[in-house]
């Protein structure tokens, strides 16, 4: 597998780091440039064999690099004479590139992730090229993805569009698994635009495309206070502990009565307000490192009191919501099913019994299997007995909050580790446990 590097940012925002004597992603952070930083992660991966693509500056590329022996890779260049954009430079690279795919990445990225299970996902998929997708506090002002419920991206949501809707928290990273093939659709040496032109090109001719989405540690450093909270993030300790290949711990929380105020069944966007604590909690396990994942029986759905799609436009308010305050959801999990019949608006398509159903624990294994989770280091909050009986038959701490249901429920005789006030003082007992 080879990968390209797109090294031939000026970085006019990092003007005071680089002073115009180096390029972009040569900005030094925590003692090493950037550049060296991604060739690292790269050959911890197995990727040895790298092309970048320079410009302005490359000679202090080349001259630092080489041909990329004394790092233990091999380094090639293509340097751009005029600027070809974030994909002009394909025509090029099609006769430098050896097999059928190969990973890219824009040079301006911080990034521990595990690459090979993003290949695994390419492959699975039949895709023809993959985008790391990933939730980030600020996707009011970035440009989003639209993916279906297999992964498959249908749209692109760009961030000039006035958002008088809910939207998910699907964020473009900037790295890329691509079948060689895409370089066809550059057929001549002119600049052009990755998203823009090549990738809405292949999605209109109808090349599968898709979004993997993670949770692991990918930063756009591309302006000095940005570079600043990377080398925080490196100091905490969070950033290689995030990547996939380790065992992750996750906060699991139910929603409705725990995130949300409890309104009975909750099945109208009008009708979804988030506990007054929501925004803090989870800015609190965003800093943690840890997951955030939501666990949720939606049976509006089996009732015949709403579809799917409400269901999933009231997600997309919460990450809405949760968005404009700088803080995101890993993950929302939910179950449509209900097993008892009987109502007269019923949808029998969904009045089955089920895995995922809690106090089952298929939707946790799910996001566990996903997230390479571990269980035994996690936690389930919620403002049930059933949360509590989730989490003790999933192997993990419980934690019953006294909003919404506050245990009333009453459906089992079951004991949690925790009792707080709401899910602000969950999270902050639990982060203070371990």
């Amino acid at each position: 597998m080879q990968a390209v590097i797109m090294a031939g940012g000026k970085g006019t925002r990092l003007a005071a780091l680089t002073k115009d004597e180096i390029p972009k992603p040569m900005v030094p952070v925590a003692g090493k440039p950037l550049l060296l930083w991604q060739v690292e992660r790269l050959k911890e991966n197995g990727i040895t064999d790298i092309i970048m693509v320079i410009g302005h500056l490359g000679d202090k590329i080349k001259e630092y690099f080489g041909d990329g022996e004394k790092f233990g890779v091999s380094i090639r260049y293509f340097e751009e004479t005029e600027p070809l954009g974030t994909a002009g430079s394909f025509y090029y690279l099609k006769d430098m590139i050896h097999g059928d795919r190969f990973v890219m990445m824009s040079g301006d990225l911080f990034f521990d992730i595990d690459f090979q299970r993003m290949i695994h996902f390419h492959e699975e998929k039949g895709a023809v090229a993959t985008l790391f997708v990933h939730p980030n506090g600020h996707p009011f002002d970035s440009d989003l993805l639209v993916l279906d419920h297999d992964d498959k991206i249908t749209a692109f949501d760009s961030k000039h569009n006035v958002r008088d809707y809910w939207y998910e928290n699907c964020v473009n990273a900037g790295i890329f698994v691509f079948e060689k093939k895409i370089c066809d659709y550059v057929p001549e040496p002119v600049k052009r635009n990755l998203e823009n032109d090549v990738i809405k090109g292949m999605l209109e001719a109808g090349e599968p495309i898709y979004g993997y989405c993670s949770p692991e540690y990918v930063k756009d450093v591309g302006t000095v206070d940005r570079v600043n909270q990377t080398l925080a993030d490196i100091e905490r300790g969070v950033i290689a502990g995030k990547c996939l290949k380790n065992k992750q711990r996750c906060i699991f929380m139910d929603r409705d009565g725990t995130i949300n105020q409890y309104k009975g069944l909750v099945y109208k966007e009008e009708d979804f307000t988030l506990e007054d604590c929501t925004v803090d909690a989870i800015r609190k396990i965003n800093q943690s490192g840890r997951l955030g994942i939501v666990i949720t029986n939606q049976p509006v759905v089996a009732r015949g009191l709403c579809g799917i799609e409400d269901v999933e436009n009231i997600h997309k308010k919460m990450e809405t919501l949760l968005g404009k305050e700088g803080v995101f959801l890993d993950d929302v999990f939910y179950c449509p099913h209900h097993p008892d019949k009987g109502y007269p608006e019923e949808n029998p398509a969904y009045k089955i019994p089920c895995e995922c159903r809690k106090p089952k624990t298929g939707m946790i294994q799910k996001a566990a299997e996903r997230y390479n989770i571990d269980l035994s280091g996690s936690w389930m909050i919620g403002d049930t007995t059933m949360d509590i009986q989730t989490g003790i038959n999933a192997g993990m701490r419980t934690a019953l909050v006294l909003t919404g249901e506050a245990g009333n429920d009453k459906k089992y005789d079951v004991k949690p580790d925790l009792v707080c006030k709401d899910l602000l003082d969950a999270v902050e007992k639990i982060l203070q446990i371990d």
